[in-house]
């Protein structure tokens, strides 16, 4: 397990999208020239999106074998299914309607309207089973092993919806859990663990705009993961913090190279 980030600072947004999207096309494809398949772990948010639809612009997107990826969410807003606001419907209009996937390989978390009902606790139950029944022998604990998993960081630190301070981001045990009271709407959420964030096998961090470097100075000065949890987001292989100039602002300037674009 490696603690220690790399970094990757881009001129602007636009660029860190893009640049992001290339990044994530060549790894599935070594991933499925290396084992037949691919597993990823999405997320929301405006630079979680900003990814996908740069993605779903790239001529090399069909490079990749999208019947031989695997899809998996970080956290999800709980509502009801098709809400303009959960991260699984803001995934199909910027990507996933426009690739050929397997719908069997697609796991979004459930919504608030699905078999479990307005109960996410019943809910986040259900996601853990799903992803315990999808890891092999071989993948670290109860969720598969994932090949890249993407989380955006909040102007708090948050990661997925592990909320400084609140009862998730102290989780050691479980690899999903209802979230109650999360400090942005909407308040009842269902994110993955620490633990599970953990099992992948890289973790990218994405963040752009001024509203992000004040987190980023702070997960990346040595914070401790319950005040901080970008702090505590780390891939057993690699784990890359994605910026742009001005999510980067913050940072001494020896933390991190130049961006050569």
């Amino acid at each position: 397990m490696t603690r220690t980030p790399q970094l990757v600072v881009h001129r602007d947004k636009e660029l860190m999208a893009e640049a992001a999207a290339a990044r994530l096309i060549t790894h599935v494809v070594d991933a499925q020239a290396a084992r037949g398949h691919a597993s990823l772990v999405l997320t929301g948010g405006r630079n979680g999106n900003g990814l996908l639809a740069a993605l779903a612009a790239s001529p090399a997107r069909d490079a990749v074998d999208w019947h031989r990826v695997d899809l998996w969410w970080g956290d999800e807003r709980f509502l009801p299914e098709g809400d303009p606001e959960r991260n699984v419907t803001q995934a199909r209009a910027a990507l996933l309607d426009a690739v050929p996937l397997d719908p069997d390989r697609v796991h979004p978390m459930p919504a608030s309207d699905g078999p479990w009902g307005d109960d996410p606790e019943a809910a986040a139950e259900a996601y853990a089973a799903e992803l315990a029944a999808a890891a092999g022998h071989h993948d670290h604990g109860q969720v598969p092993d994932f090949d890249v998993l993407m989380l955006g960081v909040g102007p708090d630190t948050h990661v997925a919806s592990l909320f400084p301070e609140l009862p998730a981001v102290r989780e050691t045990g479980r690899t999903v859990v209802a979230v109650h009271g999360a400090p942005k709407p909407p308040p009842t959420r269902i994110t993955l663990t620490l633990p599970a964030i953990r099992a992948a096998r890289e973790v990218w961090l994405l963040a752009a705009g001024e509203d992000k470097a004040n987190a980023a100075a702070i997960a990346l000065s040595g914070a401790g993961e319950i005040q901080a949890p970008a702090a505590g987001a780390y891939g057993w292989s690699r784990t890359l913090w994605l910026l742009d100039g001005a999510a980067a602002s913050q940072l001494p300037r020896e933390l991190y190279p130049q961006a050569s674009a």
